[in-house]
Parts: C-alpha cells; sequence; structure tokens
C-alpha cells in the first residue's frame, strides 16, 4: 500500500462535492455564470473523482461574501434597519438634526443606527458647511444629496453600512 499520495490526488466523497455544488448555484444565481456553463461544472462536480478535479470547478469563483459587520457585531434587527433607514430620509426635510436626534436616541439602543444616522448628520453638516463657503452656491448639491439619502436608506433598510462619499466624519 502506497501512502505517498498528494491531499489532492485523494478520492472525494458525496460529503466532499456537497459545498462546492452549492457554490456553484450560488454563482449562478449571482449570474456569475451563464446556464451552459453551469451545467458543465455540475457534470464535472458530480463525477470528480479526486480533490484536484473538484477544486478545479470552482478555482476561478469568487468565495461568497459573508454577511456584512455591522457595528456592534451582530446583525441589525428589523428595527434597527427601519430606524437606520429612516434617519437617512429624515435628512431630507430637516438637514442634519433629524438624524442627530436618531442618534443621540435610537443610537445608545443599536450601534448599527448610531452608525447610519451619525453618516447622515456627517453628510448633511458637510453640505451645509459647503453650502455656506460657497455663499450659497453649493445648495444646488442638494438635489444630489436627495438621490444619496435615498440610495442610503434603501441601503439601510436592507441591513448594510452605506458610506456617502467625499464627505467631512466629524462624528464617529
Amino acid at each position: 500500500m502506497d501512502s505517498s499520495y498528494a491531499v489532492g490526488d485523494l478520492r472525494v466523497s458525496d460529503a466532499e462535492r456537497e459545498p462546492v455544488i452549492e457554490r456553484l448555484q450560488e454563482a449562478y444565481a449571482e449570474g456569475r455564470l451563464d446556464h451552459d456553463e453551469f451545467d458543465l461544472r455540475m457534470h464535472l462536480a458530480m463525477t470528480a473523482k479526486t480533490r484536484n478535479d473538484l477544486g478545479a470547478v470552482t478555482c476561478d469563483l469568487v468565495p461568497v461574501p459573508s454577511a456584512p459587520v455591522h457595528w456592534d457585531g451582530e446583525a441589525p434587527t428589523g428595527e434597527d434597519r427601519m430606524l437606520a433607514a429612516v434617519s437617512h430620509a429624515v435628512a431630507i426635510p430637516t438637514l442634519f438634526v433629524g438624524p442627530l436626534v436618531l442618534m443621540l436616541v435610537s443610537g445608545k439602543r443599536s450601534g448599527y443606527v448610531r452608525r447610519q444616522a451619525a453618516e447622515a448628520v456627517n453628510f448633511h453638516v458637510t453640505l451645509l458647511l459647503v453650502t455656506i463657503v460657497t455663499f450659497g452656491i453649493g445648495g444646488a448639491l442638494y438635489a444630489v444629496a436627495w438621490i444619496l439619502s435615498i440610495i442610503a436608506a434603501i441601503f439601510a433598510l436592507s441591513g448594510q453600512t452605506f458610506r456617502y462619499p467625499w464627505i467631512l466624519r466629524l462624528i464617529k
């Protein structure tokens, strides 16, 4: 009996095929594989004899990203996501005041809400400073600000972290 086989030359079991098949299904659902390539790779995964054969099926697929880590390391609850979305949306009519109030009131309970509300406060304070420095000309940026606030609210509602580009982050 020869025990000099490399790990990649060992035969695979059905249990080792399952994660590869799941990754292929996820890649197909993400649009990384077209239907023909998905079928071909599924066939290769099901008929793979060794670990090297099985590894070749998914070697060019990026691993599935893990769930986003939030401020307190826990996934936000539905209420947290709703409050974070509201903190972005309420900034449209109230500038930085609405998000500031939400940050001070609900931010104590949830790090996710605090982080998202602080991001909205920083964004709208930055816009206010630009408007003041440019003697009102920067006020034209508020049309873009409304769009960004809506996008940020959608991100927050889905539980993702949103960071506005090119702002002063005065509140951490």
